[in-house]
């Protein structure tokens, strides 16, 4: 599908799931809740979900700290930024492409290659940590333990995510430790299918093995965990600051079980921002825990709104402080550099 394709495609699931987050609800209603709602708790909340970015910046230092040394967090920091903003506003989820293209402006220490592969380490992490936490929350007392989502055991959903996790990073393996192996097979498959990509893609690979240097470091591996472990808890932290803000007497495990619920579905093709599948997949979620569809939708559009308006803002103005433009981005996506 080309990506013009896909950005439709993921168009019409977002307004399919809005639709159908407001199937059987009134916007009335959601509105006269969000009224009664503790104004200081959400601004708490929209807090405390904005510094996980920070805290994403600094992790990212200690995956480059291999390749790059210790970079300046000014620069990882508006690079990060730069990135969430790319996924909240561009289409084909530009943010990743953006945030290590952003970094690899600012200095001459990453390539984008290398940064473009770190990511990758990061979101692995990101993957494993969350489905961690969620199958804690599971195992929670106050699980209810009957629950079935779309006639699925949610423990199902978190198998099939701690499996595809697990083989990206048997994968990054293979490449950190078995690189000339893996470009000596790619070399063998370009000359068939693309000859013209060869040069081009063994250079990358090397690039890209080099963005995983982490790996090969169990006491970076460690830090790394404990930076994502930090960034995860406080994201149910904010999502939990919410509940209590629009009156949901949910448990602080129900905030690890939802994120984990909305990180597999946002996975989904979708409108930049995620708007629509985040909603549903939150009414989803805290109908697990028997809250009404009204107080959930009310979590899901206060939440999701404040905390989409800070970092974008903060994005949008490093962007244009740097001196970048998207069409960059979309040269440097169809160069493949």
């Amino acid at each position: 599908m080309s990506v013009r394709g896909r950005n439709a495609l993921g168009v019409a699931l977002s307004v399919g799931f809005l639709l159908w987050t407001f199937r059987d609800v009134r916007i009335a209603d959601v509105l006269a809740q969000l009224a009664r709602a503790n104004p200081w708790l959400l601004l708490a909340a929209a807090v405390a979900g904005t510094l996980i970015f920070p805290l994403r910046a600094r992790r990212w230092r200690t995956i480059l700290d291999p390749v790059a040394g210790p970079l300046p967090f000014p620069v990882l920091w508006r690079a990060t930024a730069i990135g969430m903003m790319g996924n909240n506003l561009l289409p084909a989820r530009a943010g990743e492409l953006a945030r290590a293209y952003a970094l690899s402006r600012e200095t001459d220490r990453v390539n984008f290659p290398t940064a473009f592969a770190s990511l990758a380490v990061d979101r692995v992490f990101d993957a494993f940590v969350v489905l961690l936490l969620m199958l804690a929350a599971m195992s929670t007392p106050s699980f209810p333990h009957q629950a079935r989502i779309a006639g699925i055991s949610p423990g199902s959903y978190v198998v099939s995510g701690t499996v595809v996790a697990a083989a990206v990073l048997v994968t990054l393996y293979l490449i950190v430790f078995f690189p000339d192996r893996v470009i000596t097979v790619y070399e063998w498959l370009a000359r068939r299918i693309a000859p013209g990509l060869e040069a081009r893609g063994r250079d990358a690979l090397h690039s890209f093995a080099g963005g995983l240097g982490v790996l090969r470091h169990p006491e970076r591996f460690a830090a790394v965990f404990l930076w994502t472990l930090a960034h995860w808890l406080l994201n149910a932290f904010a999502f939990w600051l919410g509940f209590v803000a629009v009156g949901i007497p949910a448990p602080y495990s129900a905030a690890l079980f939802l994120q984990g619920l909305i990180a597999i579905g946002v996975a989904l093709p979708s409108a930049p921002g995620f708007f629509g599948v985040f909603e549903k997949v939150g009414q989803v979620g805290l109908r697990v825990y028997g809250v009404d569809a009204v107080s959930a939708t009310s979590w899901a559009v206060s939440f999701h709104i404040l905390t989409f308006i800070p970092i974008t803002v903060i994005g949008i103005y490093y962007f244009s402080r740097l001196g970048l433009r998207v069409s960059e981005l979309r040269a440097v996506r169809e160069s493949g550099q």
